[in-house]
Formats: structure tokens, sequence, C-alpha cells
């Protein structure tokens, strides 16, 4: 029997997608990013244990609030860490004519299998990627997430290419994430992409803090402002965020 490792759930998500969105946060993440809120969520195997049937039947409670564009978001830790959960919840989801979303950082993305298979399953009964690139520059990344992003990327053309709906998303750390060769680079990077329907900047903040501080692990961001106003419009502008909103309900 397929399980899931569940780290919380969200009833009526308004940022986790298009609509208002029941939200499965995962257990377990690989990447290290400095300015995760949720370390907590990095333990692989930790958390509650659910079937994908019982977590269909917990979301289905609220789709009177879903309306035409809302739906399902699976979200982090890493979604795409527990494939197999993934591939039967999606094609539950869809057997009730449930919206789906996955936000992930695609970290765990390879052409190898078994999981290149899978992942080309779960496509199947996938509406719609958010996917975080968390820095263009794959030695800046390592050192803001500890891993690479040649995979991410990689993931982001790949799926792409399949003509998926893509909406890309990009946290905006001032001193971190913020530079301006860095911000071109992604709005380049995002322009070669044919199914983008949204770009959007994240401000840093720091939520989170209290959490590492009471794990015991080290904040190195603490002294770090959340983004200004300015700042955030500057990014968007050097991304050209403007030129992706285009994510109808009717496209939903």
């Amino acid at each position: 029997m397929t399980q899931a490792y569940v780290h919380s759930f969200e009833t009526f998500g308004s940022v986790d997608g298009p609509g208002v969105r029941f939200v499965v946060f995962m257990q377990g993440c690989q990447m290290r990013c400095r300015y995760c809120h949720n370390p907590d969520s990095w333990k692989l195997g930790g958390g509650e244990v659910h079937t994908p049937e019982e977590i269909l039947n917990r979301a289905l409670r609220y789709r009177s609030y879903w309306g035409k564009s809302g739906g399902i978001t699976v979200s982090g830790g890493e979604p795409l860490l527990q494939m197999d959960f993934m591939v039967e919840f999606f094609k539950l989801c869809k057997s009730e004519g449930v919206h789906t979303t996955i936000d992930t950082a695609a970290g765990p993305f390879t052409r190898e299998e078994p999981f290149f298979s899978q992942y080309n399953e779960l496509l199947k009964y996938t509406d719609l990627l958010m996917i975080d690139v968390k820095h263009i520059r794959d030695a800046a990344h390592r050192e803001l997430t500890h891993v690479p992003n040649d995979n991410i990327l990689d993931c982001i053309r790949y799926t792409d290419s399949l003509g998926k709906k893509l909406w890309i998303r990009h946290v905006l750390v001032p001193g971190v994430t913020d530079g301006e060769e860095d911000l071109k680079a992604l709005g380049d990077f995002i322009a070669t992409l044919k199914n983008v329907r949204r770009a959007e900047i994240l401000p840093y903040h720091s939520f989170g803090m209290f959490k590492w501080e009471t794990l015991g692990f080290n904040y190195t961001l603490k002294d770090t402002p959340s983004p200004s106003e300015e700042e955030i419009k500057r990014a968007q502008t050097l991304i050209g965020t403007d030129k992706y909103q285009g994510y109808k309900e009717d496209e939903a």
C-alpha cells in the first residue's frame, strides 16, 4: 500500500496556485536553503503517514470552496522525493476532476531510471507546476542550498518542452539573490520557455528563524532585511515578470 509522509496540511491556501487550494506539505527535503521557513520538514521519513485515498477524502471536504480555478497543491518539503505516492494521488485526483498543482524546487529531477519514467507518468495527471529557481548560477545555488542547479534547470526545460504549464518563482534575498546580472540571466532563461504562465518574485522574510533556533540550527540570514517595495519592483523589471501574467481561470 502506497503511503505518504506528510508534514502538514492547509485547507484554504491562497498563494499555492490558482484559486483556493487544499495544500499538502510533504515531509522530507534534500535542499538546505538558508532561508527555509520549515526546516522541520527536512527530515526524510518523518511526519504523519497517510494513504492517497485518505488525503483525497480529506481534501474533498473543502471542494465547495475551490470554485472554478481551485484544487489541490502538493508542496514541500519536496514532493518529488515521494514519487510513488504522487503518481497514485494525482491519478485519484484527476479521476475526481480535481485541478492538480505541484510546488517543487525540482532538486530530485534526473533523467535516470526509475525516476524519469515516474516523472513522465506523474505529468500525465499534473495541470500546473510551480518551480522555484533559487539561484540561476550554479556556484551561488550550491552556496545557498547545498545542491547544484543543473538538473533543476534541465527539469524546467524538459517539462516546458512537453507543453506543461509553469509558474517560475524566485525568492528575493537582499545581498544573496538580488544581483542585477543574475536577475537578468534568470529573465533570459525564462524567456527561452514557451509555457510559463506566471513569473513571481517572493520577498524574503525571516519568519522561520525561530524554528531554526528551536532545532539548534545556525540561521545565517538573521541580519538580512526583507526587500523593500522598490527592490521588489526592480527585480520584477529585470526579470520581466509582467510578460507572464497569463494564467486564466478557464485554463485551470
